[in-house]
């Protein structure tokens, strides 16, 4: 019987495209797709979820890599949290779970400052139960002890669990454990999946 769904944040809940919100900052692609790179493909992205840097020095980092660019990489990082929007019907879903009486949760590879960003400007965090957040943690999806972390700081036990996520290979993760999972495309796929597992009516 299934008591749990935990969803994951980026591309789930929250829009995260990073080339498109870099075009709303750079005229040009080229440069677009050399900061896309410098920025999200770099080594401190990674560092960042896990808590194990602070946005300055990754910043720093970024700028030393690449001089030429280094004051778009700036302009970029400066309050990039707005490229975190709410997908609506995802989270109509969500609410559409917590009314039927399952308890919802968090598992997510997230920044600290972009966490303490949306929480404070996105209302629909009020409706979880807890969460396990990558930065506070010093983990990130799929290293199994994320997952393990979630269960026992919640007593959430995977047989009685449904995972979510966009990414295949923090499926598979869960999957290891005993979580029935959902890889994420768009909400419709997703309440039709909850709806046939039972979770949502039609």
């Amino acid at each position: 019987m299934i008591k749990n769904v935990i969803f994951d944040l980026g591309n789930v809940l929250l829009s995260f495209n990073p080339q498109d919100y870099l075009r709303t900052k750079i005229d040009d692609e080229n440069k677009v797709q050399q900061v896309y790179r410098e920025i999200f493909l770099s080594d401190e992205w990674p560092m960042l979820d896990r808590g194990v840097v602070t946005e300055e020095k990754a910043i720093t980092r970024m700028i030393e890599r690449s001089l030429e660019n280094g004051e778009l990489i700036k302009r970029c990082m400066n309050n990039w949290y707005e490229i975190l929007t709410p997908m609506e019907e995802s989270i109509a879903i969500l609410k559409d779970v917590k009314a039927r009486g399952y308890k919802i949760f968090i598992l997510s590879n997230f920044h600290d400052r972009a966490y303490e960003n949306v929480t404070k400007r996105c209302d629909f965090f009020k409706y979880f139960d807890g969460g396990i957040i990558s930065y506070r943690e010093k983990l990130l999806k799929p290293e199994m002890e994320m997952y393990n972390r979630l269960t026992s700081c919640y007593n959430v036990k995977p047989s009685e669990s449904i995972f979510i996520d966009d990414a295949k290979a923090n499926i598979e993760g869960a999957g290891k454990i005993g979580f029935k999972t959902i890889l994420f495309t768009d909400a419709m796929n997703l309440r039709n999946e909850l709806i046939g597992l039972g979770i949502l009516e039609k």
